[in-house]
């Protein structure tokens, strides 16, 4: 496969100046161009540029706010909630974050909802963020409708993303960011586009049939990871993502859409615990250091994230790849 090679602040240029001559504002254009671009540094293509025309289909059918304003509002104690005014999540972390932080710290534990935005990138950002401040995070997402339930045959969760941060002393956080389903939507969407298999757990055909044909599986139905583990996870984020906060279900999303196509709109539920709180922060945090060095101990493990910080290092100094049929797309976008 062709590629292209860029260096990161190169991509981030592209990215910036293509959603802004596609309706956003600086302010929002950096916010999403910057957080796409933290998925190419960490070598995650699926969450990466590979979103950008999906972001701009958004702007041009004008259900993406690309001036938006987000506002913040304590509504609890330690409940803060950010209204996205229609703009890419990216936007609603930063102005969520400084509250969340503030509210955990005075209160052990707080939560951000975030609602009336599109939420479409990578979901370690945030939970990074707030472990970098020393806090322990969640995050909770949902999308369209593309897993079946347990036992079915047709889409009905999100791919429902959850992430996790614990903060470390001495080293970089540990960080990871996963889907309740088998495989993410765009590593499914990648395989397609370059031709290549996925596995037969990844999904169902739309008759229910089993194949390894990522196209299949596109018209059909993923799955959950684990069988019904995944999809009793991906529900409960259906849950906490949608009703508790009064944001949609996945398949209402669609009906949200009304056929345009864009990107789904709904919220995210953050959590953010500070460990201080709950006695001896740096007791604490060492004795998680028991743990890790337990898993390393063994031949073959790594901790979860791990290869992304490596990666950092890697896509600093040589930069990063595009398809080359990708970069032309965004090239037309301008």
């Amino acid at each position: 496969m062709d590629t292209v090679r860029m260096s990161l602040d190169d991509a981030l240029s592209l990215a910036t100046t293509c959603l802004a001559k596609n309706g956003c504002d600086e302010h929002n254009a950096k916010a999403m161009a910057g957080r796409m671009v933290q998925a190419e540094r960490d070598l995650c293509a699926s969450h990466g540029l590979f979103r950008l025309p999906w972001c701009v289909s958004g702007l041009k059918t004008g259900r993406v706010n690309g001036h938006a304003q987000p506002s913040v509002e304590q509504i609890a104690p330690t409940v803060i909630r950010v209204d996205g005014d229609a703009g890419f999540a990216p936007i609603g972390h930063q102005a969520g974050h400084q509250p969340l932080a503030d509210c955990a710290r005075q209160n052990g534990i707080a939560a951000l909802a975030l609602a009336d935005m599109f939420h479409i990138s990578a979901m370690w950002p945030e939970v990074e963020a707030l472990a970098d401040d020393g806090l322990c995070a969640f995050a909770f997402t949902a999308s369209y409708p593309y897993v079946a339930p347990a036992g079915g045959t047709k889409a009905l969760y999100g791919t429902n993303p959850m992430g996790f941060a614990w903060p470390r002393k001495d080293a970089p956080p540990l960080v990871f960011d996963q889907a309740s389903s088998a495989m993410a939507r765009g590593e499914i969407q990648i395989a397609a586009r370059d031709g290549h298999s996925v596995p037969e757990t990844a999904g169902i055909g739309p008759n229910g049939e089993a194949t390894t044909d990522p196209n299949v599986v596109l018209e059909g139905a993923q799955l959950g990871f684990g069988g019904y583990k995944g999809a009793s996870l991906a529900l409960m984020i259906e849950l906490i993502a949608g009703p508790l906060i009064g944001q949609h279900l996945s398949f209402e999303s669609v009906d949200d859409d009304a056929g345009v196509g864009g990107p789904p709109k709904g919220g995210e539920l953050i959590i953010a615990i500070d460990p201080a709180r709950f006695g001896s922060a740096d007791r604490y945090l060492a004795h998680g250091e028991t743990l890790f060095a337990e898993i390393l101990a063994q031949e073959g493990t790594r901790l979860p994230g791990s290869r992304r910080f490596e990666a950092r290092a890697t896509t600093a100094r040589d930069g990063i790849e595009i398809p080359h049929s990708l970069n032309e797309a965004i090239s037309e976008l301008m």
